[in-house]
């Protein structure tokens, strides 16, 4: 259920506005809409909605920089729309603060989905001792992990790992976000340090680590706990 939450939607292209406002409102949203990052702020200073979808180009700056400055003050769930080939500035838009991405051309089903488990995260955010997600448990202040019940061993570092990703459960986190919370700011550069501990956490929490369902990778950008909403 939505609930009739209010999604910001900032994109310059008047026919991806018109699109992306029957869409929502179709879904349950209400929506507001800005055309620019200028737009935007005043909109999101104005009227904080309940969610915001973010193009990453905009006439007069970028999404990223509206993700720096709205993680300045707000938790606001944030969804980027990013071109396809455009991966720098996707992770840079994550690495901003923004929750999630969908790429263009999207399906409306794919982003009213996401959307919904954004808002869905935000209401659930540290409310949860535990995170469960399919058959594994991660006990966040007991610093132990459960599959099927059973309790199983993980190295401090693969428990670091686990644990930033419960408490992320079901958004992609970049490697450097990874990589800052584990290892420190100075390592962020160290991805092949997150390939090695993946592939051992795998082994351990995934029925079949060769097609993982869990512990699920975004190519090149990074990883998440939970598999995308579809």
């Amino acid at each position: 259920m939505n609930d009739g939450a209010r999604v910001l939607v900032v994109d310059d292209e008047p026919q991806i506005l018109r699109g992306l406002r029957v869409v929502l409102r179709n879904a349950g949203f209400q929506v507001d809409v800005a055309g620019s990052k200028a737009e935007a702020l005043d909109a999101l200073a104005a009227r904080p909605p309940d969610a915001m979808v973010l193009d990453l180009v905009l006439p007069d700056g970028s999404g990223v920089e509206v993700c720096r400055d709205v993680r300045r003050w707000s938790g606001l769930p944030v969804i980027v729309l990013s071109a396809v080939g455009d991966e720098r500035e996707k992770v840079r838009a994550l690495d901003a603060g923004a929750d999630d991405y969908v790429t263009k051309p999207f399906g409306s089903d794919e982003l009213t989905a996401r959307l919904r488990a954004v808002l869905r995260r935000a209401a659930d955010a540290d409310t949860e001792a535990a995170v469960t997600v399919g058959e594994l448990t991660v006990d966040v202040a007991g610093r132990r992990v459960l599959v099927r019940g059973e309790e199983i061993h993980l190295t401090p570092i693969e428990f670091d790992l686990l644990r930033v990703l419960a408490v992320h459960r079901g958004k992609l986190v970049t490697h450097r976000q990874l990589l800052r919370e584990v290892w420190g700011p100075e390592y962020s550069g160290e991805t092949h340090y997150l390939r090695v501990h993946v592939a051992h956490i795998r082994a351990k929490i995934e029925a079949d680590p060769s097609r993982p369902r869990l512990l699920v990778t975004d190519p090149g950008v990074g990883y998440r706990l939970g598999e995308p909403p579809s």
